[in-house]
């Protein structure tokens, strides 16, 4: 018996990656919906598989850590001056990843790695 799996609906796949960015830029007003958003993509991202999302889905895993991690950094100096630069600068990466993966997903188009 020949049991392949089904084809991912990209239609619903797309309105959820639209939502983890959404939730993603929600989190600068609340943050608990960056954790939502990295839940909702590690839940999801086999359905994605293969698919021209799973680059949006990698792009968004990479924004919530690296963006946790130099936020953690920022906060950890944060007595120090150079605390403010490094969170400030945090903010304006997560905010162009954001942009920059929202109008792509827009467009119908993937995220090519960098």
């Amino acid at each position: 018996m020949n049991m392949s799996a089904s084809p991912p609906d990209l239609d619903s796949a797309k309105t959820i990656t639209t939502v983890v960015y959404a939730l993603q830029a929600l989190s600068f007003f609340v943050g608990i919906t960056a954790i939502v958003a990295i839940i909702i993509n590690y839940v999801k991202i086999d359905d994605i598989r293969d698919t021209w999302l799973e680059s949006h889905f990698r792009w968004q895993i990479r924004t919530f850590w690296f963006g946790l991690l130099w936020g953690m950094i920022g906060a950890i100096t944060f007595v120090l001056i150079i605390g403010w630069f490094i969170l400030a600068a945090d903010a304006v990466w997560i905010i162009y990843r954001i942009v920059k993966g929202w109008l792509r997903l827009n467009d119908g188009k993937e995220i090519l790695p960098q």
